[in-house]
C-alpha cells in the first residue's frame, strides 16, 4: 500500500457507497470501506468518525457557504428571502458537485436505514441553528431568526425529495424556489401555483 496517494477522502467516499449498493448498509465494515479505497482503517478515521458519516461528507462545507450567503446578502432582504436565496445557491453548489445517480443512491440508504436518518436529521438541526445565528448576527431578532431558518430547511427538504424523486435529474435549484413560492403562497393565505 502507498504511503500516500490523492484524493483518499473521495476515494473512501466511492469505496463505501459501492459496498454499500452490493452488500448493504448494514453488512459493509470500515476495514472493508478502507480495503476497497485501497488504504488503512486509520486513514479512514482521519476523514470520518464512522460509516454513516461518510454519506454526509461536505455538510460543514454545504452549511459554511449557506451561512456565508446568508451573511452576504443586501442588507434590506428580509430574512425568509435571504435563508430561500441561500438554500437555492447551496442547491446549485450540491448539484454541481454530486452526479444525479449518487444522490439518489445516498437518498435510498438513508430512507431505508433509521440509524443514517438520525445522523441526517442531526446534521438538518445543525444547519437550522448554524442559519439562526447567520440571522442574529444581521440584527433578526427570535421568533423570526428561529422561524425563517427552519422555514428555510423545509424548503430545501421539500425540493430536495421533489428533485430526487423526479424522473429526469431536472435542476435542484428550481424545486427549492418551487417550494419556497409554495409556502410564501400558503403564508400569504392565497393557492401554490
Amino acid at each position: 500500500m502507498a504511503r500516500w496517494e490523492p484524493d483518499a477522502r473521495g476515494r473512501l467516499e466511492k469505496a463505501a457507497m459501492e459496498l454499500f449498493q452490493e452488500h448493504g448498509y448494514a453488512r459493509t465494515t470500515v476495514e472493508e470501506i478502507a480495503a476497497r479505497a485501497g488504504l488503512t482503517e486509520r486513514t479512514f478515521f482521519r476523514y470520518f468518525a464512522d460509516k454513516r458519516e461518510v454519506l454526509f461528507s461536505g455538510s460543514k462545507d454545504l452549511e459554511n457557504a449557506i451561512v456565508d450567503i446568508i451573511a452576504s446578502a443586501p442588507d434590506g432582504a428580509l430574512p425568509f428571502d435571504a435563508v430561500a436565496a441561500a438554500f437555492e445557491a447551496a442547491g446549485v453548489t450540491l448539484q454541481e458537485r454530486r452526479h444525479f445517480s449518487y444522490v439518489r443512491a445516498r437518498h435510498a440508504l438513508v430512507a431505508a436505514h433509521a440509524e443514517i436518518q438520525e445522523r441526517e436529521l442531526i446534521k438538518l438541526a445543525s444547519l437550522a441553528s448554524a442559519v439562526t445565528r447567520a440571522l442574529h448576527a444581521r440584527g433578526v431578532a427570535e421568533p423570526a431568526a428561529s422561524l425563517a431558518a427552519e422555514a428555510g430547511i423545509a424548503v430545501f427538504k421539500v425540493g430536495f425529495e421533489q428533485w430526487v424523486a423526479g424522473k429526469k435529474p431536472r435542476d435542484l435549484a428550481e424545486h427549492i424556489r418551487a417550494a419556497t413560492d409554495a409556502l410564501k403562497a400558503i403564508a400569504a393565505g392565497t393557492r401554490a401555483s
